[in-house]
Formats: structure tokens, sequence, C-alpha cells
């Protein structure tokens, strides 16, 4: 069994500000357990930061990016040398990863691929990857939006079957505050969603909801959990924390591409009917369309969102951003005289993935 675990800058600092060491040492504990069935591991963890600032004694997270640059570049360091530390007093091997943004896309499949063949091999060498994202040379401040998507994205290159996302909330709390045990459609735990919090964190419940429901799209079942759980049942899908299911929908790898490898051109905003169409495995015509954001072309990859602004699928468009621009709201035949076009779909069905 693969299983990823993502472990987030919260979840690495104790509430006086420290290095949480006794997590770590439990963790690599639980790893080893999993190592000796047979099960192999992937780490991607945040912290950088957090250990940057805790070297050089600064108390708040920087706003500067360069300075959060320079920090990640030290604290990287410092990361690595703690995770070595812990994981060499329970007999177990880790190395260093650093990925960007650009290996997880279709245009660098080299890249994708290279980046790949190197977590095999470590992990057929029974080494632990602890991978982060390359912040030292990051040009956006929050690229994976607190690596949950890298960790998704890690376990779709790796062919994961579990991804389990720690988090201080220690899973997906209702309205009282109670755990939810089981999460079937991921759609429905947004209204649970609170906001961040951390000092060191960028991501939330909801970069974690969004990050699992694409996850669970792809057929991986994702926990999300906290500190103080049991780590061997994990493997058995038993948790303290909350379970996502996984879809289980017959995905061709060519969606799957259009998932997690095709870098959005642009944003197609629906109305509620078209977004209920396009939950039933409809596909995505002029009427629904509400607006269009960005400049593409036809057979461009663009995320789709909902009124509310939640993505809500990826897909390649029949049609410009102009042309498009020029059909949204119209009924199907119409928007074929304008544009002089047998095609009936902006968005074929065929052609989409749907996040739910």
């Amino acid at each position: 069994m693969r299983i990823v675990f993502k472990i987030g800058s919260n979840l690495l600092e104790t509430e006086e500000g420290d290095i949480d060491l006794r997590f770590l040492s439990e963790l690599a504990e639980g790893i080893k357990k999993l190592r000796k069935l047979g099960d192999e591991v992937c780490i991607v963890s945040s912290g950088a930061v957090l250990s940057g600032a805790k070297k050089l004694n600064i108390k708040e997270k920087p706003k500067d990016l360069v300075l959060k640059q320079a920090l990640s570049a030290v604290g990287q360091a410092y990361l690595m040398h703690i995770y070595d530390t812990i994981f060499s007093n329970y007999g177990l091997i880790v190395s260093q990863v650093l990925l960007t943004k650009d290996i997880f896309s279709k245009d660098n499949e080299d890249r994708f691929i290279n980046a790949k063949n190197t977590l095999e091999k470590l992990l057929e060498l029974g080494i632990i990857p602890v991978i982060n994202e390359n912040d030292a040379v990051a040009v956006n401040e929050l690229v994976f939006g607190d690596n949950d998507f890298l960790a998704v994205y890690v376990s779709f290159m790796i062919g994961a079957d579990l991804l389990v996302i720690f988090s201080s909330a220690g899973g997906l709390r209702d309205e009282e505050g109670k755990i939810i045990p089981v999460v079937e459609e991921v759609e429905k735990a947004f209204k649970f969603v609170q906001g961040t919090g951390t000092s060191f964190g960028t991501g939330g419940m909801r970069s974690k909801l969004e990050a699992t429901r694409l996850a669970t799209t792809l057929n991986i079942p994702v926990i999300i959990t906290g500190k103080g759980e049991d780590i061997l049942g994990l493997r058995e899908l038993k948790t303290k924390g909350t379970l996502f299911k996984p879809a289980n929908r017959k995905l061709r790898n060519a969606l799957k591409v259009i998932a997690t490898l095709e870098e959005p051109k642009g944003q197609i905003v629906v109305d509620k009917g078209a977004e209920e169409a396009l939950k039933k495995g409809k596909s995505l015509l002029p009427a629904g369309i509400v607006k269009v954001e960005g400049v593409f072309k036809r057979g461009d990859v663009v995320s789709i969102l909902n009124e509310e602004g939640l993505i809500i699928g990826k897909g390649k468009v029949n049609f410009s951003s102009e042309e498009i621009e020029r059909i949204k709201g119209m009924k199907t035949k119409e928007a074929k005289e304008v544009l002089k076009t047998s095609k009936d779909e902006v968005i074929h069905r065929d052609n989409m993935v749907v996040f739910f």
C-alpha cells in the first residue's frame, strides 16, 4: 500500500511556537510499523518558513515574499535535519525532494516523468521522500495552497492508495464542533468550512477540502485527521478524524491529465442549473454560462466555477473566450447561428472532469 502523508506548518508547531518533536517521533514510529507491513510512504511537508523563522528568532509570518523565500532557504536545511535526526532514531532513511508547480504541467511532461522516476526509485530503495515546494524559487506565494494540492499531485504521480492530511482541526467538524467520521460527497462538506487561524499556515480547511475533492475524483481516498492518530489503523481506513470516500468513477487517463496536469487558461462561471446538469454528466451548453474570465482559444483547458466562486470542474473548450462571450446565456440553436457552427457544446462531457 502506498500512503502519502501531508503535514502543514501548523502541525509542526506547538502552542509555544516550537517545533513539535513529539508529533514527528510518533509519526516516525507509526511509519516504521507501516514499513514492516510492506507499505511505502511519502511525506509532503510544509514548515521551511516556520523552521527558518525559528532559527532566526522571527516571531511572525513574513508578508514580504523575498523574506519568506530567504527564511525558506534557511529553514529547509533545518527542517530536513529534524526529519533525518528523528526518523534515523527509528531506523528510517529520509530524502529531500523539492518540487515546483511547472513539473505538474503537460508542457513539461519530461520533467514530470523524471520526478516520478526519482520518487519510484526512492520508494524501491526503502527511502521515505520528504517533499516540499521549492519556496526559495517560487514566484507566487501560495502556489500549492499550503501544499494541500501538492500532496494530491504527488499522490496522483506515484499512484497512491491513500492520502492522509494532518490538520489542527483533527478532521471536518459540524456546526456543533463534532468531527464528522465519514463524508460520501465532498461537495456537501464545504458548508462546514471555517477560516484558517494559524500563524504560519496558508491553507485552512477550505484548501484541504478543495484538494480532497480533486483526490477523491481521481479515486484516491482521503483522511483528514489530527495529532494522536493511530497511524497503523489508517491503512484500514480507520481514523479519529474524517474519511472522505473516493468517487469510484471510471476516469480515462486523458481526463486525469486534464484534472491534474493541464494548466487552466481561463475560467467559465456557470449558473445553478448548469452546475446541477454537469454533476449529472451533461455537457456544458451556452445557456448556463454566466461569465467568462481570461483569454483562451479553442482547445484550451479552463476551470469551471459555480456562482459562489467554487471550482467545480475543468474541461477543454470548443470555442475561444471571445466566442463564448458572444453566446453566453443563449439557447443552443441561437448560439450555433451566431457562431456559424455545428457544435452544440461549449465543453463536451467527454472532455470535462467534474469535481464532486
